[in-house]
């Protein structure tokens, strides 16, 4: 499984890479080394909810839950993620990226901050 990291570039922007998950083989299973985290969050968004240019606030994987969610990078990418995918929320400085809700139902996702 990938995921999405969006980062700041050298340019002073925000970027998407894909990473792959490192896992580990462990018995008859797969698994990732356990992250340290702070918590979880939960966040509802109704449909038409827009923040434009922001950095993420902390280093946190966003997963959405319900819903989807545009995110607008300042070269015109725009991505759409949805029910089940994983972003690394990684550009905490630079201009930063827009998140719109996309479509018509409410957002639903956890954030959940990691330790450095």
């Amino acid at each position: 499984m990938q995921i999405a990291r969006l980062y700041t570039g050298d340019d002073g922007e925000s970027h998407f890479e894909e990473l792959e998950l490192p896992y580990e083989k462990i018995a008859d299973a797969e698994r990732t080394a356990i992250q340290s985290a702070t918590g979880i969050q939960f966040r509802r968004n109704p449909p038409g909810h827009f923040s434009d240019f922001h950095i993420a606030p902390r280093r946190q994987y966003i997963v959405t839950l319900q819903g989807q969610v545009e995110i607008g990078l300042g070269d015109g990418t725009r991505r759409i993620f949805g029910p089940g995918d994983v972003m690394l929320a990684d550009d905490l400085t630079g201009r930063g990226h827009t998140t719109g809700v996309y479509g018509d139902v409410t957002r639903v996702s956890i954030a959940i901050p990691l330790v450095d």
